[in-house]
C-alpha cells in the first residue's frame, strides 16, 4: 500500500524502497554511455528521436519522452537503448509490468547485452511481488563474468530477499482484515490511525480537498485530523477536529496519551517552525483542545521530525527524524520528559537514537510503542522483508534492551509499502491502512485479529475520577503508579482539570502502588493487584476522594511494607516514603504523628514494641530526608485501635498498618 500522494505528514520513503539498487540504473542509461557509434541502431532518424527523448526526460516530460521513444522503435524495432530508456521512464512512473515487457524485448534481441538487463528486470519483478521471476533474473546476473563487485553484493541481497519472501509466503500468518466501516472510511484517503487505551476514541488523518468545492484529485489536497468515538461497540461518524488542531496546512501522523487527553502530532510547512515538519502537542481540557505548542528545539530540529508515538507510562516520546547522527536515511529517535511545570508544559531530554538494532542504513518509519512498554512495532525497508516497507516487531529482553527485529509475516506484509501498525492495549486486535479492493476508495483503515508471536503483553486499563471528598467537586491532581515487585514507576500523570477523570494502561498480573496528591489536600495511598482473570472483558474502576488538609485527618500509608516480624522496610516502601517527604515539604505548616498498628497475633507487649519501632523507623527516615523533627512525633498503638476484626486474615491484614495524622496546622 504505497502512500500517495507524497504529502509531508504522510511521509513515506518515497516510492519504491530499492533506491540503493537503482543507483546502477542511472549508470545504465546515462547520457555519457550512449555515444552514437555505440548504439545498436544505425538509423539516424531513430537516434535523433532517442536524443530528443533524452532531453524530454531530463526536463521531466515523461509522456513526451515515451512517445518519442515509441517513434524511434517504430523506425527500428531492434534499438535496444530505446527500450532501456523507455523501461527506466516506466519504472519512474511505477509502470512495472510495461517496464518488464521492454526488458524481455531486450533479452530476446540480445541475451548477452548486459547483466544489468536482468538485474533491473529482477527489481521490477520484485516490486510487483513476482518473487520466482525476480529470483531467476538475479541468478542470471551471477552468470556474467563482467559483473562488478558492488553489483554482486547488492544482487546477493536481492536474492536473499526473494528467498525470504518465498519462505514467508509458504508459511503465511493468519490475517483477515475487516474494513472499520463507512463511519470512518470514505472515497478519500484515511490513514495514520491511533486509538486510546480503552479503544473509545479513534483518531486518524484524512486527505481532503483544500477548498470545499474542489474536485477530488491527487493535487490540491491537504491533511486534516479526524476523530471518532465508540458507542455501544460501534464507531460513530468521524468528524473534523477543527481548530486549533487543524489549519490550512498539513496535520497528521499523531499519537495520544493513554487517557486520550494529550495529543502529539506532526505539523508541516509553518514558517515559524524549526524544520519542514515539526512535532506539536495539545491538551484536552473539558471538551476543548488547547492551542498547539511546538515541542521545542530539543525534539525538533532544522531537519524532519514526524510520526510520534508516546509511551503509556507518560515518560517517553518516540519519533522519526533524518537529523544528523543517525544510522540511515530516516531513523527512530526518542526523548524523555524530564519536567512538567504547573501549566502542563514539558521539558524534554536530548533525543537519543534508538540504536542500530532497530535502525538501519535505509529508512525506519511509523514507530509504535505498545502500552505494555516492552513491544515495539515499526516499518522499515532496511531489514529483510518482502520488497518495500515491511512492518517489524522488537521486544525487550530481561535487561530492557531491544531484541533483533522480526518481520511480522505475509500477508500482513506484501511487496508494497506497509505504512505501520497500531495494536490495542489487550493485544488482540491491530489497525492498519490498505488500498485493497472492495474498500470505500483510496486508502482505508482496517482492523484484524492479531495472533501468535507478534502479540504484545496483555495490558488493561484503570480508570476513575479524582474529586474533593467533601464537595464532590472534580479535581486536577497528580498521581503515580508503581510496580510493587520491581519498584519501577509505571505511570506518572494528572487527572483532567474539568472532569477529574483519569485513565492509565497497565500490564496485568502485577501488584501496583497508587498515590495521588494535590496542594491543600491529604495525599491518597492505595495498592491493588491487576490480574488478567480479574479484569478481562471488564473495566477496573478506582475513584479517589481527596480529603482537604485538616487537623486530626489520618492517612493510612498502604504502600509501606516491612519484613515479617521486623521494623525493617522492604524496598517496595521507597516510593511511598518519598511521597510522604514531598507532602511534608510542600506543606511546611503542618505537624504530624506517625502511628504504628499491628494485629492481635502475639502478646500486647511484643506488638507494642513492634508498632513503636515501625513508627520510629518512618520518623527516622523523614528526619534523614531533612524534615524538621520538631514537626514529627511517633507512637506505637499495638492492636488497640483496629480498623477491622482480628478474627479473619483479611481483617488482620487491614489492622497491620502505618499511618500519619495531622496534629496541628500553624
Amino acid at each position: 500500500m504505497n502512500l500517495k500522494p507524497q504529502t509531508p505528514a504522510r511521509f513515506a520513503s518515497g516510492g519504491s524502497n530499492l533506491k540503493l539498487f537503482l543507483l546502477f540504473f542511472c549508470i545504465f542509461i546515462s547520457n555519457n554511455l550512449f555515444s552514437q557509434e555505440d548504439f545498436t541502431t544505425k538509423s539516424k532518424k531513430a537516434i535523433k528521436l532517442f536524443k530528443q527523448a533524452e532531453i524530454s526526460y531530463n526536463e521531466r516530460k515523461d509522456n513526451e519522452a515515451i512517445e518519442q521513444l515509441k517513434s524511434a522503435l517504430k523506425v527500428d524495432s531492434t534499438f535496444i537503448e530505446a527500450y532501456l530508456l523507455k523501461a527506466n521512464i516506466l519504472h519512474d512512473n511505477r509502470k512495472y509490468e510495461e517496464e518488464i515487457a521492454d526488458y524481455k524485448k531486450v533479452i530476446a534481441l540480445n541475451p548477452k547485452f548486459s547483466y544489468k538487463t536482468y538485474y533491473f528486470s529482477g527489481i521490477a519483478y520484485l516490486l510487483i511481488g513476482k518473487y520466482n521471476d525476480a529470483l531467476e533474473n538475479f541468478k542470471t546476473v551471477e552468470t556474467f563474468s563482467s559483473v562488478k563487485s558492488i553489483t554482486l553484493e547488492s544482487n546477493s541481497k536481492l536474492i536473499e530477499r526473494c528467498k525470504f519472501a518465498l519462505e514467508q509466503i509458504a508459511n503465511l500468518v493468519e490475517f483477515n482484515p475487516v474494513n472499520v466501516g463507512k463511519e470512518i472510511n470514505t472515497e478519500l484517503d484515511e490513514y495514520w490511525p491511533t486509538i486510546s487505551v480503552d479503544e473509545s476514541k479513534l483518531v486518524f488523518t484524512r486527505l481532503i480537498p483544500s477548498s470545499p468545492n474542489q474536485i477530488i484529485s491527487q493535487l490540491g489536497k491537504q491533511e486534516d485530523i479526524y476523530f471518532s468515538y465508540k458507542k455501544d461497540g460501534k464507531w460513530q461518524d468521524a468528524f473534523n477536529a477543527g481548530q486549533p488542531l487543524n489549519t490550512t496546512n498539513n496535520e497528521g501522523a499523531m499519537t495520544l496519551s493513554p487517557d486520550g487527553n494529550i495529543f502529539f502530532y506532526t505539523v508541516c510547512n509553518r514558517p515559524e517552525d524549526y524544520g519542514s515538519c515539526d512535532i506539536y502537542y495539545s491538551r484536552k481540557i473539558g471538551n476543548s483542545w488547547t492551542n498547539p505548542k511546538n515541542l521545542g528545539d530539543k525534539v525538533n530540529s532544522r531537519y524532519w521530525e514526524s510520526n510520534p508515538s508516546f509511551s503509556s507510562d507518560g515518560k517517553t516520546l518516540f519519533f522519526i527524524s533524518n537529523r544528523t547522527g543517525g544510522f540511515g536515511k530516516m531513523d527512530i529517535w526518542y526523548s524523555k520528559i524530564i519536567n512538567k511545570d504547573d501549566n502542563g508544559n514539558f521539558s524534554w531530554s536530548q533525543p537519543q537514537n534508538i540504536g542500530n538494532i532497530i535502525n538501519t542504513e535505509e529508512s525506519e518509519l511509523s514507530p509504535f510503542i505498545h502500552p505494555d512498554n516492552s513491544t515495539f512495532y515499526f516499518a522499515s525497508d532496511g531489514h529483510l522483508g518482502m520488497g518495500g516497507q515491511d512492518i517489524f516487531i522488537s521486544k525487550k529482553d530481561s535487561l530492557g534492551n531491544w531484541k533483533k527485529p522480526e518481520n511480522i509475516g505475509y500477508p500482513i506484509n506484501t511487496f508494497k509499502d506497509e505504512t505501520g501498525i497500531v495494536v490495542n492495549s489487550k493485544g488482540d486486535y491491530a489497525y492498519i491502512v490498505s488500498d485493497r479492493e472492495n474498500g470505500f476508495g483510496g486508502l482505508d483503515i482496517y482492523s484484524f485479529e492479531i495472533k501468535g508471536d507478534i502479540k504484545p503483553v496483555y495490558v488493561n486499563y484503570v480508570k476513575g475520577k479524582i474529586y474533593d471528598a467533601e464537595t464532590k467537586k472534580p479535581l486536577s491532581a497528580d498521581f503515580e503508579l508503581y510496580n510493587i515487585e520491581s519498584c519501577e514507576l509505571a505511570v506518572s500523570s494528572s487527572s483532567d482539570g474539568t472532569t477529574g477523570e483519569y485513565l492509565v494502561s497497565l500490564p496485568v498480573n502485577h501488584e501496583y502502588a497508587f498515590n495521588a496528591s494535590k496542594k491543600g489536600y491529604m495525599f491518597y495511598s492505595e495498592h491493588f493487584s491487576l490480574t488478567q482473570e480479574d479484569v478481562e472483558n471488564k473495566e477496573y474502576v478506582l475513584n479517589i476522594p481527596l480529603q482537604p488538609i485538616k487537623e486530626n485527618m489520618t492517612v493510612v500509608l498502604k504502600n509501606i511494607f516491612y519484613e515479617t516480624d521486623s521494623y525493617t522496610f522492604k524496598k517496595e516502601s521507597q516510593a511511598e516514603l518519598n511521597k510522604l517527604v514531598s507532602f511534608l515539604k510542600e506543606n511546611p505548616e503542618i505537624k504530624i504523628e506517625i502511628g504504628g498498628h499491628t494485629d492481635n497475633v502475639g502478646t500486647k507487649e511484643y506488638n507494642k514494641k513492634l508498632s513503636e519501632n515501625r513508627s520510629k523507623t518512618v520518623y527516622d527516615y523523614l528526619v534523614l530526608k531533612e524534615i524538621n523533627k520538631d514537626r514529627l512525633t511517633f507512637k506505637g498503638y499495638d492492636f488497640s485501635v483496629p480498623l477491622s476484626t482480628n478474627d479473619t486474615e483479611e481483617g488482620r491484614s487491614l489492622n497491620r498498618r502505618t499511618e500519619f495524622k495531622i496534629v496541628s496546622i500553624k
